[in-house]
């Protein structure tokens, strides 16, 4: 392991080369931009905010970074409707019922009863209250697609950012134990707030140059031939300027640089592809414009 990049307590001591080894030695490709993002989020504290396009890598980020640290990964998934209770807390209903029928006979208050099934024995911790209440070390906690959450819950998340504590009423406050450090990801479904972004270090990820991407494939993919690993990356970055309706990510190359692999292909020719369109095209729209004349543009191009 690569010596660049250590931890001293809660405070990052190392380079921005470092984090840049340590990211390839856990096979993620990275450049400048994202190493430099990283080392400033994990030496300043600061939540990271990565937007970019579908599919290029930006969960796998808080993946790796747990595993730099060696910490657990924590991960809110966001969808629309999301509510405080999914994310926080719920109480153990039916814990909850069983004791109150246990109790029946015990002669005690009902005030004491009530403290009782009302603590943290009966607590059901979600995502961001297992992130605070984390005892051994920090954890990373990424919070997955934010903008497809609601405005309102964007405001909640807000405010347990800025103070890493939350209030339950029966139990009163909880502090975060250990700072988690913290990955937001957005693809740009709708606009996030000002005070959400001022409230976090920013990074876009685009589609990799060409040289980047036949690194991750090699990195990724192993036992794929040099040929067919530029092949496919020369195929795909053309695809990704014909106009498609879902423009294919690097984990759609992934997933179709596997897929040849397994089928012992070596190189790619219509037949080929036309077996596998659907590793990388996702929708009826799109395969059929590849199918009417596009594929051979793209074939010559590789």
């Amino acid at each position: 392991m690569a010596t660049g990049f250590t931890l001293e307590g809660d405070s990052p001591k190392g380079s921005i080369q470092g984090i840049l080894e340590r990211l390839e030695e856990e096979h993620y490709i990275a450049d400048q931009a994202i190493a430099t993002s990283v080392y400033m989020a994990l030496a300043l504290g600061r939540p990271l905010l990565i937007e970019g396009r579908a599919g290029v890598g930006k969960t796998e980020v808080a993946n790796v970074l747990a595993r730099i640290l060696n910490t657990n990964l924590i991960r809110l998934q966001c969808y629309e409707g999301l509510d405080v209770t999914t994310a926080l807390y719920e109480w153990n209903y039916p814990k909850q019922l069983l004791r109150i029928r246990l109790d029946e006979n015990v002669s005690r208050s009902t005030e004491e009863k009530e403290q009782e099934i009302f603590s943290e024995a009966f607590l059901l911790q979600r995502p961001l209250l297992a992130a605070l209440t984390q005892r051994e070390q920090a954890p990373v906690l990424l919070i997955d697609e934010v903008d497809r959450a609601d405005e309102e819950f964007e405001a909640f998340l807000l405010e347990v950012l800025s103070e890493f504590q939350v209030t339950i009423p029966e139990i009163g406050t909880i502090k975060a134990a250990h700072v988690p450090t913290v990955v937001l990801t957005s693809n740009r479904t709708r606009d996030l707030s000002d005070a959400l972004r001022r409230r976090c270090l920013y990074l876009w990820i685009d589609y990799p140059s060409f040289e980047k991407e036949l690194a991750i494939v090699h990195a990724k993919v192993p036992g794929i031939s040099e040929t067919l690993a530029r092949q496919i990356c020369r195929f795909l970055h053309g695809a990704r300027e014909v106009g498609l309706e879902k423009v294919p990510g690097v984990s759609e190359t992934l997933d179709w640089a596997t897929a040849l692999v397994l089928l012992h292909h070596n190189h790619l020719d219509r037949e080929k592809v036309e077996q596998t369109l659907g590793c990388f095209v996702k929708d009826a729209e799109d395969l059929q414009r590849l199918r009417s004349g596009v594929l051979e543009e793209l074939l010559e191009k590789v």
